[in-house]
């Protein structure tokens, strides 16, 4: 099916088709209620062309470039780039052998057919079945083919990806792993947390950052650093340094790896990839913290996204897992507490777009059940919509976690199938379908801008 391209929607056009699908949605310059949000799910088109958003196979080639920073949004194009998305982080492993390496395919489909934009997920796999590195820059080529594949894959279907470049846990290697090495090479270590301040086991990191930013991608003859589905590097899947509550340890490594990001590669983003606790710079902040023992790991929300070279800040939302485990309405008056606060914190002290990066529940929590999950991810992407509606610094979302049928084994509880699950791909649809008249409402074809104040039409005006 042809896709309209939206150079070719009339302004007249756009201006209606904005005033009747979204005004609609957002009614009296808040979301409708929950009731009003089930009806349009029902109605919800499979894709975001419906709307005459450009999709996939449409962009123009010279379209597809740097997703970059100003000010508190990201913009590709100078036009403003809102994010629906999500993770899949076992992307590279499953790209290795041929008999799994469809299943790639697939969750690029099925993420793409929802309007999903961004993709998180792991550049990294250290000492582990199927390994990316082996020991410390010794990497198997096969593994790394699979990697490029899967940033390849992912602009076949104008999906960016958020590569992060190491773990916390031990899941994939982790910092353990490289502590692990260290003990191997005779280095003086005990703690996992050494990762963060011996200066060989940061060299060894340092050297793997080195090697995936410049990896030249064997299918598109493509620099990592030089291409443009990468979205961003992410420094570490939810650091933590609990032997240093103050946070200073994690805080001097952030400072050095991020100048090391942005030294070899400074086109694009960077990020920390924290969980978002406030620590002690902050002690008016921890309120907002799930528990006394979050403001105890070593990382501080605040003080973490102040270093020099870290582009816009991330947070996660796990209430089943912070707070409790039983499913609790509760859990959604702290999401939403917990996202206002760091938006909030982005526009007033950081001046940076913060990501949700991973949300999501779990069917293994007590009294879970798939109306509960679309509740909580309809409250996530409300909060959104209530910063993006007023040009705020809430940049998006990344639900934990996609996947497509038949990997049912990965599964920790928090996988969508989106084939399987209709009304969650309803809410999903709707919301991508929302985000994607936000983003083309600045258009520069039409020569307007969301942030001059007299202009033909001012989204932030209407919703």
């Amino acid at each position: 099916m042809k896709r309209l391209q939206l150079g070719t929607i009339s302004l007249a056009l756009l201006i209606i088709l904005t005033k009747s699908s979204i005004a609609n949605a957002l009614e009296d310059g808040s979301i409708k209620n929950e009731e009003s949000d089930k009806e349009e799910q029902n109605h919800v088109p499979n894709s975001i062309s419906s709307y005459g958003i450009e999709t996939v196979g449409e962009m123009e080639e010279d379209e597809w470039e740097m997703v970059q920073k100003r000010g508190n949004q990201f913009v590709v194009n100078e036009k403003p780039f809102y994010i629906n998305g999500f993770n899949t982080y076992w992307l590279m492993v499953f790209a290795v052998d041929e008999s799994t390496r469809g299943k790639v395919t697939e969750v690029f489909q099925q993420a793409s057919s929802v309007g999903m934009t961004v993709c998180r997920t792991w550049a990294f796999n250290d000492a582990q079945w199927r390994a990316l590195q082996k020991s410390p820059s010794v990497y198997d080529e096969d593994v790394f083919k699979a990697l490029d594949f899967v940033v390849s894959e992912a602009k076949k279907y104008k999906i960016r990806l958020i590569l992060s470049l190491a773990n916390n846990w031990e899941a994939y290697g982790g910092k353990a792993q490289y502590v692990k090495w260290g003990k191997d090479a005779g280095l003086n270590v005990s703690s996992d947390d050494d990762f963060f301040s011996h200066p060989t086991l940061r060299t060894y990191y340092k050297n793997h950052v080195k090697t995936v930013l410049n990896r030249v991608n064997t299918l598109t003859n493509m620099t990592y650093k030089e291409d443009p589905t990468i979205f961003a590097w992410e420094l570490m899947n939810e650091p933590r340094c609990t032997s240093d509550p103050a946070g200073d340890k994690l805080q001097d490594w952030i400072q050095e790896m991020a100048f090391h990001v942005k030294k070899i590669d400074p086109k694009h983003l960077v990020e920390i990839g924290v969980e978002g606790f406030y620590g002690p710079s902050t002690p008016h902040r921890t309120q907002f913290n799930p528990n006394s023992y979050a403001t105890q790991v070593g990382t501080d929300f605040i003080r973490n996204h102040q270093v020099l070279g870290v582009d816009f800040a991330s947070a996660h939302i796990y209430a089943d897992s912070w707070i409790s485990q039983q499913i609790s309405e509760s859990h959604l008056e702290f999401i939403t507490s917990w996202m206002q606060s760091h938006i909030e914190d982005a526009e007033k002290h950081l001046g940076m777009p913060i990501i949700f990066a991973e949300f999501g529940v779990s069917s293994k929590d007590p009294g879970y059940n798939a109306t509960y999950r679309d509740n909580l991810i309809t409250s996530v992407y409300k909060t959104i919509l209530n910063s993006t509606k007023k040009g705020g610094s809430g940049g998006g979302t990344l639900l934990w976690q996609v996947f497509p049928e038949g990997t049912d084994n990965m599964d920790d509880g928090y996988a969508i199938v989106l084939s399987k699950s209709p009304s969650t791909s309803a809410v999903v649809s709707l919301q991508s379908s929302r985000l994607a008249l936000f983003n083309s409402m600045c258009s520069s074809k039409f020569q307007w801008s969301c942030k001059k104040k007299k202009v033909i039409y001012d989204p932030h005006d209407e919703f």
